[in-house]
């Protein structure tokens, strides 16, 4: 058993979960903020960084000092200890983060470089999403060994192209800041802030807990304290790195905002690229992207596996793997549409209880783990939820009049008022509580 790390072996931990938080959705992101912001770019990459990168270390943080998610989560009831995390593994599992990841690996990635019929045919994205998560076990297989591939292989490769690109960008110009667009013009730090919780990397935060801590494990770290140091440690490694992508990829969209618009980050980037490379360019992307989305899958179904293997023991942490990517190699094959569709309201109603849960675990000694503010807070934030779901879902947006009423719902944080209202509540009734106890 071992109490200490090394510096170089710290650096491919912190690797290694940058590399599985930094997925195709993470690159495509800050350049659509740069391209909108123009001028405000830096008010709206601090907003940005504050939510993107913010919220997952507080994320990891938060995991670290509770044990384990399960832990956090049965500070609430032991009923929603089991429930909540399970929606969360499966939401972000093979319901949506994976099977978007093989998505989008394939509409930037191959599809660029094959023939519309080919790209149009459902035999490709088949083929294609067969081989990408064949490649996804075969990383999986082996958890011990992540760090090692990741920190030494994938990471330093998706690093080395996006610095590539950066430098690129300084000896061929891509232009000068526009004027800002939209909310980027009134409330630029918000908005940044706003975009950067679309992410939902606070949920990747709270899954990878169990891969980090394992990693740290088959190093040799054992103790409670060390593991707790290392992962806050790996944590802040992370949020740097992600903190200079964030920052490179947002100037890079914010230089090209003054040549034709685009509708998302993915066309604003295969604007770049093409101006920076030529037809290189699309090469160079689509790798950039198979990488990343790669990084993702693979320390999802890491976690997923990790979990569904200690909650259901009969079947071996291989056959998990094995199950979870054919299931997510089929939800791919849906196509990336309608797997938005029907996924990103769920999520919606799930991101912000695990918000609630990360910021009352790191003000444990304000509000103690035993707090009714657990209770409160969850109770409303779910219910507000599950109303949002059904407005969005089944009553094509018909409560929106009344939804609107709520500070932030128009910008998609409509529960912030309600989960303070019901936090100061659950703080009130334990202060009455312990006041009837001492008479």
């Amino acid at each position: 058993m071992r109490t200490a790390l090394s510096i170089k072996e710290i650096i491919f931990v912190s690797f290694m979960l940058f590399s599985m938080f930094f997925g195709a959705g993470n690159l495509i992101f800050p350049p659509f903020l740069g391209q909108s912001a123009g001028e405000q770019v830096w008010l709206s990459l601090i907003g940005f960084i504050l939510s993107a990168v913010g919220l997952p270390i507080l994320g990891v943080v938060a995991i670290a000092k509770a044990g384990s998610f399960q832990v956090l989560a049965s500070r609430v009831h032991p009923i929603f200890a089991i429930i909540f995390p399970f929606l969360i593994y499966v939401s972000i599992g093979p319901a949506l983060a994976i099977p978007r990841a093989g998505s989008l690996a394939f509409e930037m990635g191959m599809a660029p470089f094959l023939p519309e019929q080919w790209v149009a045919s459902r035999s490709s994205l088949l083929l294609y999403t067969f081989l990408f998560f064949a490649v996804v076990w075969w990383f999986s297989l082996s958890p011990s060994k992540l760090v090692d591939r990741f920190g030494k292989m994938l990471t330093p490769i998706l690093l080395a192209l996006l610095v590539l690109i950066y430098v690129k960008s300084w000896i061929t110009p891509l232009g000068t800041y526009s004027a800002p667009t939209g909310n980027y013009a009134v409330h630029p730090a918000i908005q940044g802030f706003l975009d950067g919780y679309l992410t939902m990397d606070a949920l990747a935060a709270l899954v990878f807990g169990i891969v980090v801590a394992n990693a740290l494990r088959s190093k040799g770290i054992e103790t409670k304290k060390s593991l707790s140091t290392y992962m806050v440690i790996a944590g802040v490694g992370a949020g740097a790195l992600l903190t200079i992508i964030y920052v490179i990829l947002g100037v890079l969209g914010s230089s090209n905002s003054t040549t034709e618009k685009a509708e998302n980050g993915a066309q604003i980037l295969t604007m770049i690229m093409s101006k920076l490379f030529g037809e290189s360019g699309t090469l160079i992307l689509g790798i950039v992207f198979t990488v990343a989305c790669l990084c993702v899958s693979i320390g999802l179904v890491t976690s997923c596996s990790q979990y569904f293997h200690q909650l259901f023991g009969r079947l071996s942490y291989t056959w998990w793997v094995t199950i979870l990517c054919v299931l997510s190699m089929g939800v791919a094959n849906m196509g990336l549409t309608q797997i938005l569709g029907v996924s990103v309201p769920i999520l919606g109603m799930i991101y912000p209880m695990a918000i609630v849960l990360i910021l009352l675990a790191l003000v444990e000694r304000i509000i103690p783990s035993h707090s009714l503010a657990y209770v409160t807070t969850i109770v409303v934030v779910a219910l507000f939820g599950i109303v949002d779901l059904v407005n969005i879902t089944l009553l094509a947006h018909h409560w929106d009049k009344w939804m609107l009423e709520f500070p932030f719902y128009k910008e998609g944080a409509g529960w912030v008022m309600p989960a303070l209202l019901a936090g100061c509540a659950g703080v009130v009734l334990d202060f009455r509580n312990r006041v009837h106890s001492i008479r």
